[in-house]
């Protein structure tokens, strides 16, 4: 036993730098991508015709062969009065003139991808920020308010995150429909939508209420479950108000009217900022509510975003001529659409399950970290907290790849999804890579700004330093699963989600953790091997993707 002790920080050494050696060497294809196109790009240009004094271009010599190619006949002699056949033309200035193209191509696609993707970000910034905001405030009554709070927001986000995975159809269908010129058939993924919306929200709150009285079984305080159990109930009935927003949100997505998801979002923090100032201290005449009146501020707010992106759809209808008034039958159905909600929860269900795998083995490796010990658990909340910040930019960047790639693909132009679907790639991996050599470099400082806790920070630093290891490949594998969405297919991440988190980095995170005497940081050295799997099986799902896109033929219109 003191062998292993003593050996396992070389062993833990040397498997972190095979990891590294293997994530660098899988995924670094799209830099060797731009870094080939760049090359071609300056060697063209090196070797292009230049121009006389006077303007005129010279000749195209350079791009052809000198040598003279004599024909002989038939039985390989050479005739008397040989012919000399022109010069042939080099392929090599062709290839690098193609290269150069989707080079220009790719420039060219990340303006627009920038554009629709800001917004996307900083409304996943303003989600969470929302979560940020009611742990500090609501941190000034108790250390029991504090545990009730994040208890009953976990319960309640692990539903909610399955009733918003469900929605995820309609970045598929609506922005398709859009990119075809069909916003009668937006409107309709829409309603039905709204359908769906209405018999989801009772269920999940069904299935709330029964968990709630399940806490008290896994041993958890009584006086944290008496902070928890007002804060989940006043959260459930803010369940509609929340599925109708990332109903909303998805259609005007998926047409790219991003701004108002990002003005409603912003603007929610203030209302919930003021609502828990209202609730939770008793002001205004209001009684102190603590942890419960954080969960009716939070309800409140969701309310409010729903009513602002309801509000800018009936004004954008209105504005495009397209809407209630002129095609009532066809926007506003009275009976529910079936087949469209069947294809809604085909394209959403595999998606809504790859949500709650990924978010329930990150969940899982957190209870396993409370049982080390309070540094352990504290270190760790430092990491998600941190990993969880820089995911939202990726995140923010697969919604956009979704739209561009939808949008492409229902105007008939399977190249123009696939540079959409690269460049939103590349965005992703260049930030993603800038922000593993922050958590490389600075990590001490990263985890200081946490704590004051000498080992509360080595252990935070530790974690950071891991989480470096999957950053670039949580970034492709985040926005290459928004690709793959836009074109259609939900599937492939979800069993990619289930065998490399579940089957693989779990199980070999648990391993290095309990049986090696690794701690924390051999949970999330599994983990990081699930996601480089991931990250490297979705790129190739992508680019074999784009292969199919670009050989099928275009539809007949």
């Amino acid at each position: 036993m003191r062998e292993r002790n003593k050996s396992s920080p070389f062993t833990f050494t040397r498997v972190y730098l095979s990891l590294l050696i293997f994530s660098s060497s899988c995924h670094l294809a799209p830099w060797g991508l731009w870094f080939e196109a760049h090359q071609a790009l300056k060697v063209t240009t090196k070797s292009m015709p230049r121009r006389s004094c006077g303007g005129a271009p010279a000749p195209p010599a350079l791009f052809t062969t000198e040598r003279p190619v004599t024909v002989y006949d038939e039985r390989g002699r050479k005739p008397r009065n040989s012919v000399i056949a022109p010069p042939a033309q080099s392929e090599v200035p062709v290839k690098r003139e193609r290269i150069m193209n989707r080079f220009e191509a790719l420039k060219t696609e990340l303006r627009p991808t920038l554009r629709l993707a800001g917004p996307l970000v900083l409304a996943e910034l303003g989600w969470m920020s929302m979560a940020v905001v009611d742990t500090v405030m609501v941190g000034r009554v108790s250390p029991e308010a504090i545990a009730g709070v994040s208890l009953g927001g976990l319960v309640f986000y692990t539903a909610a995150t399955f009733g918003s995975g469900l929605l995820l159809g309609l970045d598929t269908l609506v922005s398709q429909a859009f990119g075809a010129g069909k916003l009668t058939d937006c409107h309709r993924s829409l309603v039905s939508s709204l359908y769906l919306c209405l018999c989801l929200a009772p269920a999940l709150m069904g299935g709330i209420w029964l968990v709630a009285p399940c806490l008290r079984s896994f041993g958890i305080h009584p006086s944290v479950l008496h902070e928890t159990m007002p804060n989940l109930r006043a959260l459930m009935w803010s369940t509609l108000p929340l599925l109708l927003y990332f109903a909303f949100r998805r259609y005007l997505q998926g047409m790219g009217l991003v701004r108002p998801v990002t003005f409603a979002l912003v603007t929610a923090n203030l209302v919930n900022a003021l609502g828990n100032w209202v609730l939770i201290y008793g002001h205004l005449g209001a009684p102190p509510l603590g942890a419960e009146g954080s969960g009716w501020s939070t309800c409140c707010s969701r309310i409010y975003m729903a009513a602002v992106l309801v509000g800018y759809t009936l004004y954008d209808n209105r504005r495009r001529r397209a809407g209630t008034s002129k095609t009532q039958n066809a926007v506003w159905p009275n009976r529910p659409d079936l087949a469209r909600i069947g294809q809604l929860l085909r394209l959403g269900f595999p998606a809504a399950l790859q949500l709650s795998l990924e978010v329930g083995v990150w969940a899982t490796a957190a209870a396993l970290a409370s049982r080390l010990g309070p540094v352990s658990a504290a270190g760790y909340q430092i990491a998600m907290i941190t990993v969880s910040l820089t995911y939202m930019v990726p995140l923010g960047i697969s919604a956009a790849a979704a739209v561009r790639v939808g949008h492409a693909l229902g105007r008939d132009d399977p190249e123009g999804a696939a540079r959409s679907g690269w460049a939103a790639i590349l965005l992703g991996a260049a930030f993603m890579s800038c922000a593993a050599l922050a958590l490389l470099l600075v990590p001490r400082y990263i985890a200081g700004a946490f704590t004051l806790d000498p080992a509360v920070i080595k252990m935070g630093a530790l974690l950071l330093s891991v989480a470096a290891l999957f950053q670039l490949c949580d970034g492709l594998q985040t926005v290459a699963t928004g690709a793959l969405r836009g074109a259609g297919d939900t599937r492939t991440p979800m069993i990619c989600h289930l065998l490399a988190y579940w089957l693989v980095g779990l199980p070999l995170g648990y391993f290095l953790c309990f049986s090696r005497g690794w701690g924390a940081a051999g949970l999330w050295a599994g983990l990081s091997l699930a996601v480089i799997l991931i990250g490297v099986v979705l790129s190739l799902a992508w680019r074999r993707r784009v292969v199919a896109l670009l050989g099928a033929p275009a539809p007949a219109r």
